[in-house]
């Protein structure tokens, strides 16, 4: 999806009772400075304890010592906050570490072809698409690693302490694993707490509250709400999670489904907000522009990632740091709310030829020792304790985290995966966002660019 500090106090409009957020983490089980592409990190020091935590692991950190591995990705919060920990795993290991981190759009774009050439590098990448990979044979399966018990100490990782979506989230259908996920997000309403005062309006809980809401507070100088609708498949967040809480599906037996009544009406909601209430140019706005928006107060409410909460809750970027409230997704009346989830995940390129060094990368970025120091930088790991922990809370947000961890709770994992592991989700997704932007821009109504969408999306699957 996409991208620190306090958030608005716990008495804020929405914010979760007391004790709430200690007994959902029981039950579980964000833009930053841009890296020059292929550059060696510089060697920071390693504190000592930290090196303690990683002597209690039965493993020999130092049996690939001397191996070079290239790291991929997009410039995220996740890579922004493994950047200073890198040396110390070239400390801890003997294996240096080349990185190769650019926007967003760029990574996601060249990735495919890059590996489709049949190259050994990168060796470890950030990925999304993970059915496409898995279908082409370009990433490397993952069991045999955790059962080798010269790369993995099962007891010392300990898989108890992933959030569930996290232990779920990377399992392929037959059981095999091509992925460690790395980050946890779902979205998240985010609202400029001034603009809902100064019009006694409270935290709205349903779309027809919100659609009611953003009308409310649109002013000549701030929007209602802004949101992504620009015509591609990146920009399809949002609208998913109007789609799957109105009781709507975007892929069924092998099938897109989101020309069925629940999707159409969502995506009606979702033009009409946009349309009535939404920032000028909405129709062409990716998160960034959605995350630029509220941090400017050009918004009075957004829609997208709760990694953006690093941000917003950051006075150093944010205009609105102080009266940002972050609330669970709304839902239809008489429905629960389903907003959808996803888990940046990490895999390792099948045709690397450092594959060991690399699941030993994997093994310790996503441990419960580097979790806890990447979240104590804001960053949503996949880890109950690092959730738990007061670094993070102080970083993220303490609010911000608890609307995190609803909204993570709410999602449906099996409908997200049914898109996002699908070999053909690109095609499908683009299609799916083309009909929404037609929607969104008042170029045809819901039920014929859905429809449209659908047969194009299928047409594609059947090849």
């Amino acid at each position: 999806m996409a991208p620190d500090e306090k958030s608005q106090n716990e008495n804020s409009p929405g914010s979760p009772g007391p004790g709430s957020r200690r007994n959902f983490v029981k039950g579980l089980g964000a833009a930053g400075v841009a890296l020059p592409a292929l550059a060696i990190l510089p060697r920071w020091g390693f504190a000592e304890d930290g090196a303690a935590s990683y002597a209690n692991a039965g493993i020999d950190w130092k049996q690939f010592a001397g191996q070079t591995i290239t790291l991929a990705g997009a410039i995220h919060p996740w890579s922004n906050a493994i950047t200073p920990l890198l040396w110390d795993f070239t400390k801890l290991t003997g294996i240096s570490v080349v990185t190769d981190f650019r926007l967003e759009t760029t990574y996601l774009g060249a990735l495919p072809i890059q590996l489709n050439r049949g190259g050994g590098t990168p060796d470890v990448f950030m990925y999304t698409t993970y059915g496409q990979g898995i279908s082409n044979g370009w990433l490397e399966p993952l069991n045999a690693h955790y059962s080798d018990k010269s790369l993995t100490d099962l007891g010392w990782y300990d898989e108890s302490d992933l959030l569930k979506t996290a232990r779920v989230f990377p399992l392929w259908r037959d059981g095999e694993r091509y992925a460690m996920p790395i980050t946890s997000e779902a979205v998240t309403l985010f609202i400029n707490g001034d603009a809902l005062a100064a019009k006694n309006l409270p935290v709205p809980r349903t779309f027809d509250e919100l659609l009611v809401t953003a009308n409310a507070v649109k002013t000549n100088e701030m929007s209602g709400i802004a949101m992504r609708a620009q015509a591609g498949g990146n920009s399809s967040v949002p609208a998913m999670s109007f789609v799957f809480s109105y009781g709507g599906d975007m892929v069924k037996d092998n099938k897109a489904a989101f020309a069925t009544p629940e999707a159409i009406a969502a995506i009606e909601m979702f033009g009409q907000l946009l349309s009535q209430a939404g920032s000028r140019g909405v129709s062409g706005y990716e998160w960034y522009h959605v995350l630029d928006d509220f941090l400017q107060r050009k918004t009075a409410m957004a829609i997208d990632s709760s990694n953006f909460a690093t941000d917003i809750s950051n006075p150093a970027k944010s205009h609105v740091a102080r009266q940002a409230v972050f609330a669970a997704f709304p839902h239809v009346a008489g429905r629960t709310s389903v907003p959808f989830m996803s888990h940046w995940q990490a895999c390792i390129n099948s045709r690397s030829r450092n594959k060991r060094a690399a699941f030993l990368f994997l093994l310790w970025a996503t441990s419960k020792p580097t979790s806890l120091r990447s979240a104590a930088a804001g960053l949503a790991t996949t880890r109950v304790s690092a959730w738990s922990s007061e670094g993070f809370k102080k970083a993220f947000g303490a609010q911000a985290a608890e609307a995190a961890l609803t909204n993570l709770q709410n999602a449906d994992v099996d409908r997200a995966k049914a898109i996002l592991f699908h070999s053909l989700s690109r095609p499908i997704l683009d299609a799916f966002m083309i009909g929404v932007n037609e929607v969104v821009s008042g170029a045809r109504p819901a039920k014929i660019a859905m429809t449209n969408a659908a047969e194009k999306a299928n047409a594609a699957i059947r090849g």
